[in-house]
Formats: C-alpha cells, sequence, structure tokens
C-alpha cells in the first residue's frame, strides 16, 4: 500500500486548542482533572467529543459499555475500518493528556483528512473506550476487555465503586448506555497514541516511542498477621509485629525486581494497616504487591520466589502470611505489521524514535487479543502521569499525532 506524502501533517494548534477544550471539563484542584469514568464530567466530556466528531462528519455509535465510536466512511463498503482511539475518564486527580491525547489525536486525524479532502478505502473509526483508569470501578480497562471477551457484561455491571454504586446503573443513569453489543464488531486494525507516563523518552532524547510490548502484570494481594499490643509497654523480644513484615516484604520485592533486571518493575502501592493507631502496634496488614514485565517466564518466576520467600520472612519474626493473586494480564506483544507502520511513518517524518516497552496496561493490550493493534508514544515531563502535574509540549503531541495520522492512513489506504 502506499505511504502518505511526507509533508502531510495534521494541525497541531488545533489538536491542542482541543486538548485544552476538553480540559475544562472536570477541571481538579491542582490544574489537572478529575473527570471519572460514569460521573457527570464524563458525560460532558462525551457530549463534547460528539459534538466534535458529528461536526467533521462522522457517524456515532455507543455499545452497551458505553464504549463510543465515531466513523469516517471508506469508499469500499466491505472493507474492515481501522481504528484509532483510547480513553476520556481520568484519575481523580489525573492529568489533561493521559487517555485524551489519544481520543483527540484520532479526531484530529479525521480533521486533517477532511482538510485535504483525501478519501481511504477502509472506514476509520475514533473510539473512546469507557473506565480505562478502573480507579471508580476496578479493574482498569474494563470495557475494552468486555470487548475483547475476558470479562463478561454482566460481571462489569456488577462492579461497585466505594459508595456502593453498581457500574451498569451509573452508565444508564448518564445516559450512555447503548443498544449495540459489545465486542461484535471486525477490526482491520487499531492504533493507541498514548503519553509515555515514565521517563525513558523525554531522557533519551527521542520524539517518538515505538512500543513492541506492553507489560504483563500481577497484583498479589498479601496479608500479614501479627498481634495488636501496646507500643509503650510490650517488650521488643516479645512483639507480634506485622508492621515489621511489611518493611520486609516491602525489601523482598524491591530485591527481586532489581535481580531480574532490565525491564522488570515491583512496588507495593496499597497498603491498609490495622487498627492504624499511633500507639497499638500492627496486628494486620493488607498490602498489594505490583510486579510487571514484558517476558512472562521472568514474570511467572518473579511470583515464584515471592511466594516462596514471603511466608518465610514473616514466619522468622512471628508473624503469618497469606497471599492470593487478584489482578492480572499476560504481557502482550503488539502486531509486527502495524508496529513497522508506526516506525517507518516516524522515520519518513524525521522524528527520533526508538522500540519502548509500556509500563501501563491500556486498552490496546486487550484489543490486540482481537486485532492486529499497535502503540505510539510521546514523551512526558519527567516521565510524571496520573498526577495533575502531569505535562507535554505541543510539539510532542503535535510528533505524535503526525506519527498516528501517518499509520492510520497507510493502513486504511489513500483513495487517488
Amino acid at each position: 500500500m502506499p505511504a502518505p506524502a511526507e509533508n502531510m501533517r495534521i494541525d497541531g494548534e488545533r489538536l491542542w486548542d482541543s486538548l485544552m477544550e476538553m480540559a475544562k471539563i472536570g477541571p481538579g484542584v491542582a490544574g489537572g482533572n478529575n473527570r471519572q469514568t460514569l460521573t457527570d464530567a464524563d458525560a460532558e466530556g462525551r457530549a463534547l467529543f460528539r459534538r466534535w466528531c458529528e461536526a467533521a462528519g462522522m457517524t456515532m455509535a455507543v455499545d452497551q459499555m458505553g464504549n463510543m465510536f465515531a466513523r469516517r466512511e471508506g469508499t469500499d463498503p466491505e472493507a474492515l475500518p481501522v481504528y484509532v482511539g483510547s480513553h476520556l475518564d481520568t484519575q481523580p486527580t489525573g492529568g489533561k493528556y493521559d487517555g485524551v491525547l489519544g481520543v483527540l489525536g484520532g479526531l484530529e486525524v479525521i480533521r486533517s483528512l477532511n482538510d485535504l479532502n483525501i478519501r481511504t478505502k477502509h472506514p476509520i473509526v475514533v473510539v473512546n473506550w469507557t473506565n480505562e483508569e478502573g480507579t471508580r470501578f476496578a479493574p482498569a480497562m474494563l470495557a475494552s476487555g468486555v470487548f475483547a471477551g475476558r470479562h463478561t457484561l454482566d460481571w462489569a455491571y456488577d462492579r461497585v465503586d466505594a459508595a456502593g454504586k453498581r457500574f451498569g446503573d451509573e452508565l444508564e443513569r448518564i445516559g450512555w448506555k447503548g443498544d449495540e453489543p459489545v465486542g461484535h464488531r471486525r477490526m482491520h486494525a487499531m492504533f493507541e497514541l498514548h503519553i509515555e507516563q515514565g521517563p525513558i523518552l523525554e531522557a533519551e532524547g527521542k520524539d517518538i516511542g515505538v512500543v513492541t510490548h506492553g507489560q504483563g502484570l500481577r497484583w498479589i494481594e498479601c496479608t500479614i498477621t501479627g498481634k495488636e499490643s501496646h507500643t509503650g509497654s510490650t517488650p521488643m523480644h516479645m512483639r507480634r509485629n506485622a508492621g515489621r513484615g511489611l518493611a520486609l516484604i516491602t525489601e523482598l520485592v524491591h530485591e527481586i525486581a532489581m535481580k531480574n533486571q532490565p525491564n522488570a518493575v515491583g512496588a507495593i502501592g496499597h497498603v491498609d494497616v490495622y487498627p492504624n493507631s499511633r500507639n497499638i502496634i500492627p496486628g494486620k496488614v493488607v498490602c498489594t504487591v505490583d510486579m510487571r514485565t514484558h517476558i512472562l517466564p521472568k514474570l511467572n518466576g518473579m511470583v515464584e520466589d515471592f511466594l516462596a520467600r514471603a511466608p518465610q520472612l514473616c514466619e522468622e519474626i512471628g508473624v503469618g502470611f497469606s497471599a492470593q493473586i487478584v489482578g492480572q494480564f499476560d504481557p502482550p506483544a503488539f502486531d509486527e505489521g502495524c508496529v513497522k507502520t508506526i516506525r517507518q511513518a516516524a522515520e519518513r517524518l524525521g522524528y527520533s524514535h526508538m522500540d519502548i516497552v509500556s509500563g501501563a496496561g491500556h486498552d490496546a493490550c486487550w484489543i490486540n487479543d482481537v486485532a492486529p493493534t499497535a502503540m505510539i508514544m510521546c514523551p512526558c515531563v519527567d516521565g510524571l502521569s496520573h498526577n495533575e502535574a502531569e505535562e507535554i509540549s505541543p510539539e510532542w503531541a503535535a510528533a505524535g499525532t503526525n506519527v498516528l495520522f501517518h499509520a492510520v492512513v497507510e493502513t486504511a489506504e489513500i483513495v487517488e
């Protein structure tokens, strides 16, 4: 298929204006966004996106998980669509670009095609996946997971938030529960543009990350059981301190991750201490270990090492230990053809680039199960994300979207 001309570029200023306009919906307290899934702010952001898509001549469809599909017709009614997109929902203290760049970058691809009066053989569909973040309703990437067959629709509807509200009820309440069955769509390919959410591209001075793999993940929920007692009157040698067990396990996770370098990470991100009082030695700690790498045997080995050694460490200090895996997915390898198209687009446009492994989960990781898929990443300042101080430059946004533009248009095939 012919490659797009080297001088084909999106309108970077228009893209940036769209990002800033969307950021006005669900503003955070420190310059970012709080547009959590299925909130009124989410509904407002969706409505703005729909208006923009319809103004660009696209038709909008919504499925039973609230996934939004904006379609630009191709010249061949039998050709499968090329999909492009990400998510509009944010963390409670999220930034203005995580996910949003991928959705509005997809919209900018369509706008630029309209500007240039370019038709493609394959339709192009810009998608907003529901509840990618998984903050309000766990797990993350919920709707794309249903689409790919990882979860059932009924199971997803029954997820509840901290206030006990059901996902299905809240989706209906905000008016974005569609009629289309989830997962019935067939795709020619899908591309997702995203900020890196890590420091590598900026540190290496690269414009573009060509994502070859996503990381596999294991979340291990651990319970350390000791004995509550007074911090002042319990002799040191008679203590059964669950907090000390937490400290030993924290170091163990770090040690295992370092032993498995490169491209392996591990940390404890969530901790509940009981009874969490200043003058009581903790009687119980519940924590979640997060281990990730893109190499499956390495990931499984890290988990096996942890589950073998953590009980021993706890036993040595007189506390109990139990664990269960509460979240997991194996590392996806993105489609080699789509990855090559992205790499060649970056080279054609003159952008510096490098292969990279995604350190976070994305909707593309699930869609990779059902269609040829790949991701493009642009740098973010200091690698900061899931934080209101998350920042990118207009130039980075434009570069990533230009590569997206070329990859999508080449895959959708320009009609002369």
